[in-house]
């Protein structure tokens, strides 16, 4: 291993480990607004990876015009960009490129960038050497893009064109990151005969995590991705674990039409997230999911992971630095430790358990029936009163702290 290269290595990550998959916690960096300045986000960084956090991810846009009058923001019921136009917002490759030298553990990853923004073999060589440098630690989550105006300030093809632009892009980078030399004929991009060199450090290339939660890109995670990143509870597109369920489910039946393992297919998700202390006072309303105390935001992870998630990316709720590296910590020794205790010790019951001789009587078959039928749904409140339905839970994007 090169002097300096930092390899990432799984058991660094204190994965919490269910008998459905497993499960691992992450973060989305402040790619615009008031902390995104390189000292703030790389002392967050820093921290989560510090931390055992598994994952860093980073946001996209190149610009942001002045007038997006024909844009709809698609994760605010305004329709709008929070923060407006005239805002820094970090350029996320070289972000990238900077996180891997200052992190050592944690995957490094987009959340998302938008494929049709820059030209593919740019990107796919850009990629490529952030995965040496980071050791192999590269996600490269992809999106279609939603501003029509920052696609003709940066001359991409034609804005109606994008889904079809993204497929083939994905295809061609894939390529990229494969053969040598590399030949590909495609409507947006063709090369025939270069070397594009290094090769990603990871064998078969970058993973490719597919954001939105529309048809189109449930079917574009089932059929080209490595995995599905939608953001969850943002209005007007909320998975609350019932509709995350069902589209889990949706994507699993057309991954298997595409001849695919669905089981090969990570599903994560991305929501904002707020452990608060012991003492403070819960605000009024509804609480949203992800934001409480400890014992009920391990209750939210469950509903989650019940629904299919497997790695979870976390955004912060405020724009105050001590706050969010406080907020990290909670998570960390008061969230994630209990899980991985929970986890310890069921293993050791089962472990303790003699096993029993089955049986086939009818009164065996009608008890476990029973049993099952009791089961609720949904992980019950830890926090001593009952849990609200997702129905009536308050939508993030509605609340004072809306992002």
């Amino acid at each position: 291993m090169p002097a300096g290269v930092a390899y990432y290595e799984r058991r660094h990550h204190e994965p919490f480990v269910r008998p459905e998959g497993f499960v691992e916690f992450g973060i989305s960096l402040p790619g615009r607004g008031p902390l995104a300045k390189p000292d703030q986000v790389l002392s967050i960084a820093a921290k989560a990876d510090a931390l055992g956090y598994a994952s860093i991810f980073v946001t996209d846009h190149v610009v942001l015009p002045a007038s997006m009058a024909r844009s709809v923001y698609p994760y605010s019921a305004t329709g709008q960009l929070p923060g407006g136009a005239a805002q820094d917002y970090l350029e996320p490759l070289a972000m990238l490129g900077c996180l891997a030298r200052v992190t050592r553990r944690a995957r490094l990853g987009t959340s998302v960038l938008v494929i049709p923004y820059r030209h593919p073999l740019v990107t796919a060589k850009t990629l490529a050497t952030i995965d040496q440098l980071s050791g192999g630690r590269v996600i490269l989550g992809a999106g279609v893009g939603w501003l029509r105006e920052e696609f003709e300030a940066l001359g991409t093809p034609p804005f109606e064109e994008r889904g079809a632009v993204t497929d083939e892009y994905l295809r061609f980078m894939r390529a990229t990151w494969t053969p040598d030399p590399v030949r590909f004929a495609g409507r947006y991009v063709s090369v025939q005969g270069v070397h594009a060199l290094p090769k990603p450090a990871q064998p078969g290339g970058i993973p490719v995590w597919i954001g939105g939660h529309t048809d189109a890109a449930v079917r574009r995670a089932a059929v080209l991705g490595d995995g599905w990143h939608p953001i969850a509870l943002r209005p007007p597109g909320l998975l609350f674990p019932p509709e995350y369920t069902t589209r889990a489910r949706q994507l699993q039946a057309w991954a298997k039409e595409a001849g695919r393992d669905p089981a090969a297919i990570t599903l994560s998700v991305r929501v904002p997230m707020e452990v608060r202390p012991r003492r403070a006072t819960p605000p009024a309303g509804d609480r949203p999911f992800f934001q409480g105390t400890a014992e009920q935001v391990i209750a939210d992870i469950e509903a989650y992971a019940a629904a299919g998630v497997t790695h979870f990316v976390f955004d912060p709720t405020t724009q105050d630095l001590r706050a969010v590296l406080d907020n990290l910590d909670r998570f960390a020794h008061e969230v994630r430790a209990k899980l991985g205790a929970r986890r310890a010790n069921a293993n050791g019951d089962s472990a303790r358990r003699p096993s029993r001789a089955r049986t086939n009587t009818a009164s065996t078959k009608r008890s476990s029936q029973n049993d099952r039928r009791a089961t609720p749904s949904r992980p019950p409140s830890r926090s001593g009163h009952p849990r609200s339905k997702p129905a009536s839970r308050t939508a993030p994007g509605r609340s004072k702290r809306a992002r």
